[in-house]
């Protein structure tokens, strides 16, 4: 297999990865509910956490996760084997890419998605694991002060680049990696950007549940 056809592979397998939509998956199956009905219409862990509660919305986030560790994995298995470390970081970054594309325009919820910043932390655990630990401290700490999970999410990709570069210095294909899902990332929340400057960004609660709230948990009783 030539480089072009190895190349294609990576990132038709990265795709179809990364466009499992579990959130989707999650609510059907123990909920009977499409959570695109529901929120903000993402498939995304965190309207998951909305709209069902943290265990699924957790949930959710480790599936979207590995979807991105396991792209980069079989990225990885596909690079040929004579590739130093250097080639393999461009085909793990063909994987994470193409598993960020999926989750966020997955031809299964009709092109559409999640912003991607679960499947890209999955990439970064394979490809920059020692990044990992700074960027979990930052989102807890910014998302707990916000009680926003977009300004965390916002907060990380921005530091992704600076973390990468000081951590993994010379890895100039891991550096551009991360200016793209850091761009990427940030494009995705545009809108809640725009949200969080005028103060109507919606903030996180573990207390109360918007199926909860719209009274769905009754309807549901009665219609059994």
């Amino acid at each position: 297999m030539d480089l072009f056809w190895r190349i294609s592979v990576a990132a038709l397998a990265a795709y179809v990865l990364g466009s499992i939509p579990f959130a989707v998956i999650v609510g059907r199956l123990f909920w009977g509910v499409d959570v695109r009905e529901h929120g903000s219409g993402n498939t995304g862990a965190t309207n998951v956490l909305r709209v069902f509660g943290p265990a699924p919305g957790f949930a959710v986030l480790a599936l979207d996760a590995a979807k991105g560790a396991a792209a980069v994995y079989v990225a990885t298995l596909i690079a040929p084997l004579a590739f130093g470390p250097e080639g393999h970081d461009w085909f793990r970054i063909v994987g994470a890419l193409g598993a960020i594309a999926g989750h966020s325009s997955s031809p299964f919820t009709g092109f559409k998605g999640g912003k991607g910043v679960a499947t890209a932390t999955g990439a970064i655990v394979v490809m920059a694991p020692r990044v990992i630990p700074v960027l979990i401290v930052v989102f807890v700490l910014a998302t707990a002060l916000g009680r926003m999970v977009s300004l965390g999410s916002v907060t990380i990709a921005l530091l992704v680049p600076v973390t990468t570069a000081l951590l993994y210095p010379g890895r100039h294909s891991l550096l551009a990696f991360a200016f793209a899902a850091a761009a990427l990332v940030v494009w995705r929340h545009r809108s809640n950007i725009r949200r969080i400057i005028h103060g109507e960004e919606a903030k996180i609660t573990f207390r109360r549940r918007l199926l909860d709230e719209s009274g769905w948990r009754k309807k549901r009783k009665k219609g059994n």
